[in-house]
């Protein structure tokens, strides 16, 4: 991804886990997407593990993730081109990763849903070959999302386990979450009117921090275990200081304000109008405006079709919807005050520990009846090239 670039989300209400232009499924489609992956030894590996498996044939135990001492490393200018964000992981003797299962992959990386086995714990491991990194030319943009989310420490961001650099991969662990707000809304369409109202204020006091710019969508926003948020995947983010503009046109083309559109400065008043996408999209089971095929095409759609807001929904979220979807980044409704004293949140206190006391029950009630990714996924469908940081353990 260069200097300018467009992740067009051409999205429609489809099955559960779909997505146009990628093959990712479940709760991380859109962590990465590029080019294609390599097929390595790996891939025959769990061909011939599948075999096995048809066969009636014993399986070895479940892989583990480790790293090959740095004195086996040939291609040290690798390993500087990502540091520091991506540091030389030291071998801890037992502290490796059991991979569990393939949470998803796609054309740019793999993701892995993994057991630390030092801290007995469950995360989810982005897989990401540097050779594609280096190929689309985002080294940046990778240290950028790692250095963007180790600094953000926020309850409603997703947080970062750790990150560091194998030979040929990179490595980002944050906590596993099994679903994903897009994955959902595919599900179930309109959300009822008390989701929305906490997820917005979730939503509200993320964007409030000012620590970035935010270029958020459904399927960057995940569900921890009780149903609230996890704002996650920085890659298409920026360190932007209040009052800043910014140039670059990415991100997802749905959820782009018009001054994003036109490709004039812009600042973080076009954060809330991609709120104001998704707000409207969890009321009503649509976008506001459909998807063109370029960003030229897209402001022309979104400067002369107004989004047409149901007259079922309340006066209150109308009221909103039309505030966040203002065509004037200056009059966009987008301090936090002006949110604690709108009608629709009333009696909403914005704090965060409160807002997460109660579990989200529209969402676990859903999350219950839907199969998770991983188990949904086969996992002889692995073919990340890992094989230089996967042993079998010793078995008596």
């Amino acid at each position: 991804m260069g200097a300018v670039s467009c992740r067009q989300g051409q999205h429609t209400r489809g099955s559960l886990g779909s997505q146009q232009g990628g093959n990712i499924q479940g709760p991380w489609k859109s962590l990465w997407s590029g080019v294609g992956t390599i097929r390595s030894g790996l891939e025959e590996l769990w061909e011939l593990r599948g075999h096995q498996c048809l066969h009636g044939e014993s399986l070895e135990p479940a892989p583990l993730l480790v790293e090959k001492p740095l004195s086996e490393w040939p291609v040290p200018q690798f390993i500087n081109l990502f540091l520091p964000e991506f540091r030389i992981r030291p071998i801890r003797g037992q502290q490796q990763l059991k991979i569990l299962g393939l949470v998803a992959k796609g054309s740019f990386g793999t993701v892995l849903k993994v057991l630390d086995c030092a801290q007995k714990a469950v995360f989810a491991v982005k897989v990401v070959p540097k050779v594609k990194v280096l190929q689309r030319d985002t080294v940046r943009q990778c240290k950028e999302e790692v250095s963007i989310q180790r600094q953000v420490n926020h309850p409603f961001v997703h947080s970062l386990g750790d990150s560091w650099q194998g030979r040929r991969h990179l490595f980002i662990m944050c906590s596993y979450c099994r679903t994903d707000l897009y994955s959902l809304w595919l599900a179930v369409g309109c959300f009822p009117e008390a989701s929305i109202r906490l997820f917005a204020a979730e939503l509200v006091l993320v964007l409030n921090n000012n620590f970035s710019l935010v270029i958020f969508q459904m399927e960057n926003i995940l569900l921890d275990e009780r149903g609230h948020l996890k704002l996650t995947d920085f890659g298409l983010s920026r360190h932007l200081p209040q009052g800043a503009r910014a140039y670059t046109i990415c991100g997802t083309l749905q959820y782009m304000a018009p001054e994003v559109l036109s490709g004039g400065p812009y600042n973080h008043a076009a954060d809330w109008w991609s709120l104001g996408v998704l707000l409207f999209s969890l009321a009503t089971g649509k976008f506001p405006v459909a998807a063109e095929r370029d960003h030229v095409a897209m402001l022309a759609s979104v400067i002369h079709r107004d989004a047409e807001i149901p007259a079922s929904l309340n006066q209150e979220l109308s009221l909103l919807l039309h505030e966040l979807l203002c065509q004037n980044p200056l009059h966009r409704l987008r301090y936090l005050h002006h949110f604690q004293v709108h009608p629709f949140f009333r009696g909403v206190a914005f704090d965060p520990e409160l807002l997460q006391k109660q579990p989200v029950n529209f969402v676990m009630e859903t999350q219950a009846t839907q199969p998770s990714p991983s188990e949904s996924m086969p996992f002889n469908d692995f073919d990340c090239d890992l094989e230089s940081f996967l042993v079998y353990p010793v078995t008596a």
